[in-house]
């Protein structure tokens, strides 16, 4: 017997939330060819709302096809040189990635720890090596739901390049690409951007895309290639891989619900909706992991008492209220939690129920 599909969970972990409705009529629309006129210009118009969310005008700002990890990959495999001085700060999982991607481009990784929870000093990656080809850093690290400060990062950068993941910040928090002198970043689109897991959105500035590599390790990822595809290299198109038609349509759309809305509007709303669940959390007793100053408001860590069953109560909410959270990784597995409000999620309503179910399993 097939199993029964859900339709009516509230998503608030820290993966995939509630896509927008929008997104939603995209992904049933009728299937277009990938070489398509209308098809291509959709795509067109899709990487011109990925600059404008990224808050750049670089030439080069498109989806990759596959998830936040994938433009992870692409970000580091197509500028980093075997040998190559990466600075990588890790405070999370997604730090940790950072470093194991950049070790298998053959980089001579430079590893900057803080204590999960914790935000990184700017200052300790500016000094963390005295010529670095690279500084990476995750924006918002979904591990832990922690902020880490970018703006300094690009003033004080020199030669590096500095590159970001954005995947858990585009779209929910201030992110500003050339403001902040941002050289290289990447999205995903399951998080604020309200759209399914399967893309990654990726932009390079030209002093970036200066020192790719002629030809990357991977072919699939090669953003000379890929480039070419979209025409962000040259202007032609010359056929790559077959795109993925409905998620980049799910994608035009969520990025015009964010831009309809009006990007500033969607930062304050996650923020709203963080300081509220936040607030409401302290109030019902629980202790609130990241450190203060530096909390993501769309995804918040909390600690879990010690006297609760926490895979119990996050079972109890998804059985009995439908609002599916998540539990935290690593050394932090059964002793924190991590709740999302992002995206079309990113509601009061969806706070507020939150909060009384919560009371109500308790």
């Amino acid at each position: 017997m097939q199993g029964v599909i859900r339709t009516d969970r509230i998503l608030m972990g820290p993966g995939p939330c509630n896509p927008y409705p929008e997104v939603t009529e995209a992904l049933v629309r009728p299937m277009l060819g990938h070489l398509d006129p209308e098809f291509i210009a959709l795509l067109d118009e899709t990487c011109e709302r990925l600059r404008l969310i990224f808050r750049t005008d670089n030439a080069l700002a498109l989806p990759i096809s596959g998830t936040g990890s994938a433009g992870m990959e692409a970000a580091f495999v197509n500028v980093v040189r075997p040998g190559d001085a990466v600075v990588v700060g890790v405070n999370g999982v997604f730090g940790e990635r950072m470093c194991e991607v950049a070790s298998r481009c053959g980089a001579e990784v430079v590893r900057v720890d803080e204590a999960w929870g914790q935000a990184i000093e700017p200052e300790r990656l500016l000094g963390a090596h005295p010529d670095p080809s690279i500084i990476a850093v995750v924006h918002a690290e979904t591990s832990t739901g922690v902020r880490n400060d970018i703006a300094a990062l690009g003033a004080g950068k020199g030669e590096a390049l500095l590159l970001v993941d954005g995947v858990t910040s585009m779209g929910g928090i201030e992110l500003e690409v050339d403001r902040w002198g941002v050289d290289i970043a990447y999205s995903g689109t399951q998080k604020c951007l309200g759209v399914p897991p399967g893309l990654a959105p990726l932009t390079l500035n030209e002093r970036a895309r200066s020192r790719m590599l002629e030809r990357p390790r991977s072919w699939y990822l090669d953003l000379n290639l890929i480039g070419r595809y979209t025409g962000s290299a040259t202007g032609a198109r010359t056929y790559h891989h077959t795109a993925p038609i409905t998620m980049i349509q799910a994608l035009h759309a969520g990025a015009g619900a964010v831009l309809d809305e009006g990007l500033e509007q969607a930062w304050e709303r996650h923020r709203t909706c963080g300081s509220l669940l936040q607030d409401g959390l302290e109030k019902l007793g629980f202790t609130l992991f990241a450190q203060e100053g530096h909390r993501l408001p769309q995804l918040t860590s909390v600690w879990v008492p010690e006297h609760l069953d926490e895979a119990a109560v996050r079972s109890r909410l998804l059985t009995r209220h439908g609002i599916e959270i998540g539990g935290g990784l690593g050394e932090f597995a059964g002793r924190m939690w991590r709740i999302g409000c992002m995206g079309h999620t990113a509601r009061v309503r969806n706070v507020t129920l939150l909060l009384a179910a919560l009371e109500d399993v308790l």
